[in-house]
């Protein structure tokens, strides 16, 4: 039976369980990164994306404001305040026969937002200093 991939994901983003991500993504699956030009290709590098993301963007005020899906596609606008800027954006993903995220795609607004994100998330995903 296949995964409920927006049920799994709304679930995993309430309880903040970025350890759920394992099952969700498909092997072959694709980041596209608001700051990062080229496609992150692969289950392990999209993992460290979204588990990044979770630290960064799921804080207190974080919310879906609407939800555009289809059979195996959605689109899901957020809104959440960090550092005092008010950010809004969207995740578009899209899924297998199987429920497992093929595609993640990022997206956000306004450019403060950009930077600050990128500043966050960059040192989310540095390796551990020594």
């Amino acid at each position: 039976m296949p995964i409920d991939t927006l049920a799994t994901w709304h679930r995993l983003v309430k309880e903040r369980d970025a350890a759920g991500l394992d099952a969700l993504l498909d092997d072959d699956a694709v980041f596209h990164s608001p700051v990062v030009h080229k496609p992150q290709v692969g289950k392990a590098i999209t993992q460290k994306y979204l588990a990044a993301a979770f630290q960064v963007f799921f804080n207190e005020s974080f919310r879906y404001v609407r939800e555009l899906r289809s059979e195996r596609d959605a689109v899901l606008e957020f809104a959440l305040e960090l550092d005092g800027i008010q950010i809004n954006g969207v995740d578009m993903m899209k899924w297998n026969d199987a429920g497992r995220i093929t595609e993640f795609k990022v997206m956000l607004r306004p450019l403060k937002a950009v930077n600050l994100i990128h500043q966050k998330m960059a040192a989310q995903l540095q390796p551990p200093q020594s």
